[in-house]
């Protein structure tokens, strides 16, 4: 008879404004030994009050959320001295993505088109707090650490903000100003000072030109994260 104590099952936190996402990871979690889910949110303020009241070993965070982006979450997570090690699972690509939610302070990076083994993986390196990416994107960031950071290296969207990315993608799926604001929780104003900065980034002329080049992008953007 063993009489050993049994080790405690990681608590895990999802928050993803997708259902399917949601009970596709409950599932794939409950099955595990070694982890259960503590709870889940669909948005910034779901997800402030649940990891608070729960305190949970791990929260797997998708970046874009209703009304909300997954990285203001990060950050928001931060400012509070919450240590929780956060795990970012999403379908954005991880190329434009990673070292962005590093920076906000995630420990890793998993697509949501890879594999359940490497999800689960990925899951129990977080947990361990240790920083999980693709070996692809782990090479890119270390070749950065020791050659120093090069904007050459960098295409002109990869330079934008946070917040300039998302307002560029949003543009570029044929939101007008107002939708954006309302999405983002911004004000008209703010959202205006966006698209000028993204207008100077990428040296583009007039409204016109912007709408037209972000629909390019995103357009490309979405072929590459099908492929």
């Amino acid at each position: 008879m063993n009489d050993l104590p049994q080790p405690q099952a990681s608590r895990v936190f999802i928050v993803d404004d997708h259902p399917i996402i949601r009970e596709y990871l409950a599932q794939l979690i409950e099955q595990q030994p070694d982890m259960r889910i503590c709870g889940e949110a669909v948005n910034l303020p779901e997800a402030i009050e649940g990891i608070g009241a729960s305190q949970p070993d791990i929260a797997i965070i998708d970046i874009s959320l209703r009304s909300s982006s997954g990285l203001d979450l990060i950050k928001e997570i931060r400012a509070r001295g919450w240590t929780v090690p956060i795990l970012v699972l999403s379908m954005h690509e991880e190329s434009l993505y990673a070292e962005r939610v590093l920076r906000a302070g995630a420990l890793g990076f998993v697509n949501k088109q890879d594999s359940s083994k490497n999800i689960l993986l990925a899951i129990r390196r977080v947990i361990d707090r240790q920083i999980h990416l693709s070996p692809e994107m782990s090479g890119r960031l270390l070749k950065g650490f020791i050659s120093g950071p090069t904007h050459k290296e960098m295409t002109p969207v990869e330079r934008l903000g946070d917040r300039e990315l998302e307002v560029f993608q949003m543009i570029g799926r044929g939101c007008g100003t107002l939708k954006i604001a309302e999405t983002m929780g911004l004000s008209v104003k703010t959202v205006e000072t966006y698209r000028a900065r993204i207008k100077e980034k990428l040296a583009i002329k007039d409204g016109v030109e912007l709408l037209r080049h972000a629909m390019r992008w995103v357009e490309e953007y979405d072929a590459r994260s099908q492929a």
